[in-house]
């Protein structure tokens, strides 16, 4: 059995003149963050393992969720999850997950809502900073797939935590 957290980027500023890959967090967005971070240290959910957009809402989400769960593990950042389809989630998984018990996805809308789909056949809408904890019933991260039929263990929001 491994663990597959998928945790949408925080809440960013609207995108004015600059490029959208380039949005900061807002204050809120920072806020809820950290507070995801701490909340995987609390639930005994920290990763082994997370892969990241290179987007810099990812970015900063990744630094302050690392901040919250006092987390120094191994990160990747790839440039191909930034507004990435289910599939390339499972294809990075595939080829960097190892020996992790325990991996985070941290990137973007539609994309994670797909992945959650696939991984478990829950259709649940992933708003900004929203953590998905997925059990998959797999001995290697190379066995995930869109056949793979997983368990959604946790929903949690910022809004719905303290």
């Amino acid at each position: 059995m491994r663990t597959f957290l998928i945790l949408r980027h925080a809440k960013a500023v609207r995108e004015e003149t600059g490029s959208d890959k380039e949005r900061e967090l807002t204050a809120k967005g920072r806020k809820a963050a950290e507070r995801m971070g701490e909340l995987t240290l609390e639930q005994n959910l920290v990763p082994d393992l997370v892969i990241c957009s290179t987007a810099t809402r990812a970015r900063e989400t990744f630094t302050l969720f690392a901040k919250g769960a006092t987390y120094d593990g191994r990160v990747e950042f790839l440039d191909e999850l930034y507004l990435a389809p289910a599939v390339l989630y499972v294809e990075a998984v595939q080829r960097l997950g190892g020996s992790a018990q325990k991996v985070m996805v941290i990137g973007h809308n539609p994309g994670l809502e797909a992945l959650l789909d696939v991984l478990t056949g829950c259709a649940e809408p992933l708003a900004t900073a929203a953590l998905a904890v997925c059990e998959l019933p797999v001995e290697r991260w190379a066995d995930v797939d869109g056949k793979v039929q997983g368990a959604l263990k946790g929903l949690f929001r910022p809004k719905e935590i303290d």
